[in-house]
């Protein structure tokens, strides 16, 4: 039988009327997930594994293309508009097209970016990213130029070993999955980083490391190293106290 969780809210948070909750919907194989990104064009995921390809799935898990970039290494994958921002890990970023052509030459991250584990694009253009070693949440303008950033190592708890980010369009919260060497949890943040929940993971799987979003359909995506899984969720996020639900975000355009 599939779990079910809801988030606690941690500290001077009030209470929601909708707290984030989970319910476990699904579950398939796949080797090494890094990173995801949902895809509504081809309704599905981008899946980074650390190599020097990154594939593109079904929902189901089905492969359907693989594209490479510049890089030694793809780490980090993201939907940017009608192409892909991909990352090495290191700070080191590239815009290629969904069949994998340079849009222009990687491109380093300001700010001294450093193991660059999850990256993330706002509806604005601004890249989102999370570090685990300085432990940092860091915002950076469509140049790579950085204009913010938090030491997740300041909150309450702390996030020591964030590794993959999504962002949900229609709240503008940034959800990010800390792993086995950390909290093995999911946090959830405002757009400007202020932590609003955490939820231990264990009972759906160990060693989060990548995490995407479909708000058409209010599912959401884990990428479990230990098992090499991709577990599938349905997903309420945290309402302010008197919300009404969440509309379906954009969905699947091939159909």
């Amino acid at each position: 039988m599939f779990g079910k969780l809801t988030l606690i809210l941690l500290g001077s948070i009030p209470l929601s009327a909708a707290a984030l909750e989970l319910r476990e919907t699904g579950r398939y194989d796949l080797n090494q997930p890094a990173s995801l990104d949902y895809d509504p064009t081809f309704c599905g995921l981008w899946i980074a594994n650390e190599g020097p390809e990154a594939v593109l799935v079904t929902l189901q898990g089905d492969e359907l293309r693989r594209i490479r970039s510049d890089l030694f290494r793809i780490k980090a994958i993201a939907i940017e508009g009608d192409h892909l921002l991909v990352g090495d890990g290191f700070g080191r970023l590239q815009r290629v097209t969904k069949d994998g052509e340079p849009l222009d030459a990687p491109f380093d991250l300001s700010g001294g970016a450093a193991d660059t584990e999850g990256i993330a694009v706002t509806a604005n253009g601004t890249i989102v990213t999370v570090e685990d070693d300085p432990e940092r949440l860091s915002w950076f303008d469509a140049e790579g130029r950085l204009t913010a950033r938090v030491d997740t190592m300041t909150l309450t708890p702390p996030l020591s070993e964030a590794q993959g980010i999504a962002i949900d369009p229609r709240t503008g919260h940034l959800l990010i999955v800390d792993d086995w060497e950390g909290s093995n949890s999911l946090y959830e943040f405002t757009s400007d980083g202020q932590l609003l929940a955490q939820a231990n993971l264990l009972e759906f799987g160990t060693d989060p490391e990548g995490i995407a979003i479909r708000p058409g359909s209010n599912q959401l995506f884990v990428a479990f190293d230990g098992g090499a899984e991709i577990v599938t969720f349905d997903y309420t996020p945290t309402l302010p106290d008197g919300a009404s639900a969440l509309p379906p975000g954009a969905d699947c355009m091939m159909f």
